[in-house]
């Protein structure tokens, strides 16, 4: 049976050949379709669409004119850039929606990072679209975006997600919260809308960036790369909730909490794409540690929290140190980690960035800073300060509640955008904003 791991000696460097087709990649009991397999050669160019093909939605409905209720959706696989400037196969999801669209100009598009869903390709933001939730003896996986992509459908925008890089492909590990690999696929996944059959989406089309929490990160880091690396992308808003901007910081705050496994996930991505930090993961490493990384590659959220909810990562280093203090300590593997820093470049286009003032997963601190430093580029930034009492500590509900206690006010934020409308930069209160 072939996974999407081949482990080196610390099992934390991971990759996999594409299958042939007569040997289908079975990721903790679930065989992903070879559509997912990318091909040996991809095509040149970011953004080009290498196949598609009808894709069943889960929850959908049928019409009074005859069309799916939300809308029509097709699985895509389209050619991005990774952070290394090597060319990769991304796959993810198109939906025509039923509503139409009432504002000016051509029906717009909305791009969808999906929060974090795991490391294993059956994961897959694309996959959860068809299953909303997969439950075998060997994996849970939750479809949590599906509510966020019907409410977008409703305002007449078409939508695409993106399942980021190596996430679903199965020729590579899915680089987890890597703001290159994450922009570029929702970039790109803009570009591959305009060429799906039936789509009536065009270059013309006003585009929006929206996610949560890693999708947070990667809306954000796509706002960030516009500039360079897709000027053609017709970038009107963004709504980044609960962004990693601080990879050093986020990883206080999810090692030892619900969501460990994510540290897990965040190292075998950054060690093989970055042997600066593979080295040093690898001579620190114990026994234990080995065996967990390798295990988590292959976990969605359900399956990190049951197996590695709470887990300290001091029980997977030969020194007893947590990976975090490891990394600190070394200026080679530091560096890779601050290379990660989101806030360095200004945003194209008004960003509305929301965060729970007692989000102690991806540290609120840090996501307000990611405002002030937009707001220091002259950045056109609504700061949403979502207030709520503690609701457990390291539990993930201090995170996933303002999850959706905003995604009302975010979903009209950005459909305000795609009509056109001129956003309200608060900058000016951030001095009083918590």
């Amino acid at each position: 049976m072939l996974t999407t791991v081949v482990a080196t000696t610390a099992c934390v460097c991971a990759s996999a050949s594409p299958a042939a087709a007569s040997d289908p990649v079975v990721s903790r009991g679930v065989t992903i379709p070879a559509f997912y397999t990318p091909p040996a050669e991809l095509p040149p160019g970011n953004g080009k669409l290498i196949r598609h093909e009808p894709l069943r939605l889960g929850l959908s409905l049928p019409g009074l004119n005859g069309r799916r209720l939300p809308g029509t959706a097709t699985r895509l696989m389209y050619t991005s850039t990774d952070s290394n400037g090597q060319p990769v196969a991304v796959t993810g999801a198109y939906i025509e929606p039923s509503a139409g669209w009432k504002g000016s100009g051509p029906r717009p598009l909305v791009v969808v990072g999906s929060g974090t869903m795991g490391q294993g390709d059956q994961c897959a933001p694309s996959l959860a679209l068809e299953n909303p939730l997969i439950l075998t003896g060997q994996t849970v996986s939750f479809g949590y975006e599906t509510l966020a992509v019907h409410r977008l459908l409703a305002t007449g925008a078409a939508v695409v997600v993106t399942d980021y890089v190596g996430l679903g492909a199965t020729d590579r590990l899915h680089t987890y919260v890597n703001r290159v690999d994450e922009g570029h696929a929702m970039l790109d996944a803009a570009r591959a809308a305009r060429s799906v059959p039936g789509a009536s989406v065009t270059a013309a089309s006003r585009v929006g960036m929206y996610g949560y929490s890693q999708g947070g990160g990667a809306s954000a880091a796509a706002a960030e790369l516009q500039r360079t690396y897709a000027p053609d992308v017709p970038l009107v808003g963004t709504y980044s909730g609960a962004p990693p901007a601080d990879l050093t910081e986020v990883t206080k705050g999810i090692d030892g909490s619900a969501l460990a496994g994510a540290l897990g996930w965040s190292i075998n991505g950054f060690a093989q794409a970055a042997p600066a930090l593979r080295e040093v993961v690898e001579a620190n490493l114990n026994d234990a540690g080995r065996k967990a990384l390798k295990d988590i590659s292959t976990t969605c959220v359900g399956d990190a929290i049951l197996g590695y909810g709470f887990t300290k990562s001091t029980r997977w280093t030969t020194s007893g140190k947590s990976v975090g203090e490891i990394i600190a300590g070394e200026p080679a593997a530091r560096a890779v980690l601050d290379d990660q820093r989101l806030g360095r470049l200004q945003p194209t286009g008004p960003v509305r960035l929301a965060t729970g003032t007692q989000d102690d997963i991806v540290p609120h601190a840090q996501a307000r800073q990611l405002a002030v430093d937009w707001c220091k580029k002259g950045a056109d930034v609504t700061y949403k300060a979502v207030r709520l009492p503690n609701l457990g500590d390291k539990l993930l509900t201090n995170h996933l509640v303002p999850l959706l206690t905003d995604q009302g006010d975010a979903v009209d934020w950005l459909a305000d955008r795609l009509k056109g409308k001129a956003a309200r930069s608060n900058c000016w209160t951030m001095p009083a904003q918590p």
